[in-house]
């Protein structure tokens, strides 16, 4: 590894690994991330911030750096990592630049899916082995050209919180699909190679439903796809989250991400696969915490090396950062542990609750920090500001937002499925 530039000290990970227990795949993947994020992500994330501009050169150096393939299974060429794995080292690049790991996490999501999850759902032997043929098709030209892909969920409706059928739809055709519809905030958008569609299959006589989903990578070249829209957000402003139309693009057959009805079981059956938006907000609770430290102890680049440790009310808003920040921990790291196909009504309960955790808590830290740091905190010039904004996204994302996570968490620890009130 490149050496931090000098007068940089080393930062401490999140999840110490023999505190949690890592193995040393894990350890030793979360200390390059960690390292990358300190040396390459962080000099640059006030300008992707500022500019409401793609992080492009970031994702040249994660090409660079093998991580576009981190979930790609080793045996086709990439670092591969599991669930929990990619969580821990996404949280580690989100203390440096939330909007690179957040769009990086779309990126991934297009191997995670379909590589080691997929391997826990349920296919006939030629279905599996023409899957592991398309996706081949497509880890190669991550690993050998650091294409890029997106996967845009929102359109706007209750699609995307999985309550409906997505309103972007795919006919079959001679050689392959048709597709028509738009996504909104669709991040990567006029940047990514390939986006991962999610749509819905139409089937002649049949109503549109969930159960025919389906993943299409549709070529960003394709005739059809255009992007539209300005952007300049609150937060995030580096994920460049345009709107994407598609009139009438055509994709070929080996388009296909999953085979039909996979991306359906996967929903149902390994439901953690939604947990991926919360790693970034992790590594920026632990951010936001680790500019109040510095700050207060006089340590932080572009300070003034004065000390403020000194005066109990700011220990005391440290007290309680570090105590919203190591629940945080403690919750998401137990959730994304148990992360796997069929979890029960417990582990179910759990991760929706470490994904209000760390969305909440997330905004929560940082905007103690600001207050107990004080007017400097402000600064566009300094990045608590910028952790502030980004951080306060996180309770919107889908499919499990804030408030969508209250909701399912109150009802489903009050009724049994199936259960009602007649």
């Amino acid at each position: 590894m490149d050496a931090l530039p000098a007068g940089l000290v080393a930062d401490a990970p999140i999840f110490e690994a023999r505190a949690f227990r890592l193995s040393p795949f894990e350890a030793a993947l979360t200390a390059r991330a960690r390292h990358f994020g300190q040396r390459v992500l962080a000099p640059r994330a006030a300008r992707w911030d500022r500019e409401a501009s793609f992080p492009i050169d970031n994702y040249r150096d994660m090409h660079a750096e093998g991580l576009l393939g981190i979930c790609i299974p080793a045996e086709e060429g990439g670092l591969g990592a599991d669930f929990r794995a990619y969580c821990l080292t996404a949280a580690e690049l989100g203390r440096y630049c939330g909007a690179t790991a957040l769009t990086w996490n779309m990126h991934v999501c297009s191997t995670l899916w379909t590589g080691a999850l997929t391997e826990d759902l349920e296919m006939d032997s030629s279905t599996r082995a023409e899957h592991r043929r398309r996706r081949r098709l497509h880890y190669d030209t991550i690993l050998s050209q650091g294409k890029i892909f997106s996967q845009p969920f929102s359109e706007g409706g209750a699609a995307a919180a999985g309550a409906v059928a997505f309103g972007t739809t795919a006919e079959r055709v001679e050689g392959g699909f048709r597709i028509n519809g738009r996504k909104i905030f669709a991040s990567l958008a006029g940047h990514a190679d390939t986006y991962g569609i999610l749509c819905t299959e139409m089937l002649p006589g049949e109503k549109a439903s969930r159960k025919n989903t389906l993943y299409l990578g549709v070529p960003a070249d394709a005739p059809g796809v255009s992007v539209t829209g300005e952007w300049d957000p609150l937060g995030m402003r580096g994920t460049v989250s345009r709107t994407l139309i598609f009139e009438d693009v055509f994709v070929a057959e080996d388009a296909a991400l999953m085979p039909p009805g996979l991306y359906f079981q996967a929903a149902m059956r390994w439901p953690h696969m939604f947990l991926t938006l919360s790693p970034t907000y992790m590594g920026l609770a632990q951010a936001a915490y680790d500019f109040c430290v510095r700050y207060l102890r006089g340590e932080q680049p572009g300070t003034p090396p004065v000390q403020r440790r000194m005066y109990p009310t700011k220990q005391i808003a440290v007290a309680q950062m570090r105590v919203m920040l190591e629940q945080t921990k403690a919750l998401w790291f137990q959730a994304i542990t148990e992360a796997g196909p069929d979890p029960t009504r417990e582990q179910m309960l759990r991760a929706l609750a470490a994904q209000h955790t760390v969305m909440e808590n997330a905004q929560a830290i940082a905007s103690l920090a600001i207050r107990t740091c004080g007017g400097q905190a402000m600064l566009k010039s300094l990045p608590l500001e910028r952790i502030f904004r980004d951080s306060r996204c996180g309770a919107l994302m889908l499919p499990w937002t804030a408030e969508l996570c209250i909701d399912r968490i109150g009802r489903d620890a009050l009724y049994e499925k199936g259960e009602t009130d007649q």
